[in-house]
């Protein structure tokens, strides 16, 4: 299993947040590019990079600093307000290899099925970043999780099986920021239901111990962010596994 390292963008810095809480931001005295080449030197092949400006206005709002952290080195798996086919397009423009999708997806599963057939199955991921309802179900977060939909993710799901979807990173925002470990049990779950998809989990990851608990959930690969920031997670957990 992969350990991607994640580098949150808000105006520049590199920053973390609490469950998606703009309030509750945490700024990290770091070069983004800088810290992806540090990354990138202790052997990350992919950085998960998040434009939060972008989330927050629905249209990606720092392509030139994507463009400097992409020439570092490692491969960008990276998005934040993706709406239209010319944003995926201005992304990979500046370095991207692989377009993180959300809102679009949930509410709009018909031009995801069309982005997928013109950009391709490698090109795009689906971020499915999820918050338990008071009802149990999941629900799909949606504009930098500021909102909930009611979208039935079992279907969108399958529908997104059927058109050819490979990769799907997937958020327990009540975990995320929290250092507090991640949701072995979704993660399981997910796996273990659609395991055509590379999965990919995000959320709570503190140190080795939760990086090889997730490893045995069956998921391709976690993302790291504070972890990795505080040393919590040790650099050397980047190495090839």
């Amino acid at each position: 299993m992969k350990i991607i390292p994640a580098i949150d963008l808000r105006a520049g810095h590199v920053v973390r947040l609490k469950q998606g809480d703009f309030a509750q931001t945490r700024t990290f005295d770091h070069d983004p590019a800088v810290l992806a080449a540090r990354y990138a030197g202790a052997g990350a092949d992919w950085l998960h990079v998040v434009d939060l400006d972008g989330a927050r206005a629905g249209q990606p709002q720092q392509l030139a600093v994507l463009a400097r952290i992409a020439a570092a080195g490692a491969r960008l798996h990276a998005g934040g307000g993706v709406r239209t086919a010319a944003d995926v397009e201005s992304l990979r423009a500046a370095g991207v290899a692989r377009v993180v999708v959300g809102s679009v997806a949930v509410r709009a599963p018909d031009t995801f099925v069309d982005w997928l057939r013109a950009f391709g199955a490698d090109a795009l991921c689906l971020a499915l970043d999820l918050r338990r309802a008071g009802d149990g179900r999941w629900r799909p977060a949606l504009d930098a999780w500021q909102a909930d939909s009611d979208a039935d993710v079992t279907a969108l799901l399958d529908r997104f099986a059927d058109a050819g979807l490979r990769h799907v990173l997937s958020t327990d925002i009540a975990h995320d920021g929290m250092a507090a470990g991640p949701n072995l049990a979704l993660y399981r779950e997910l796996a273990a239901r659609w395991p055509q998809f590379a999965w990919i989990a995000s959320g709570g990851v503190r140190d080795r111990a939760d990086v090889d608990a997730l490893a045995a959930t069956g998921v391709a690969a976690c993302v790291a962010g504070t972890a990795l920031l505080d040393g919590t997670l040790d650099l050397a957990a980047l190495e090839a596994r």
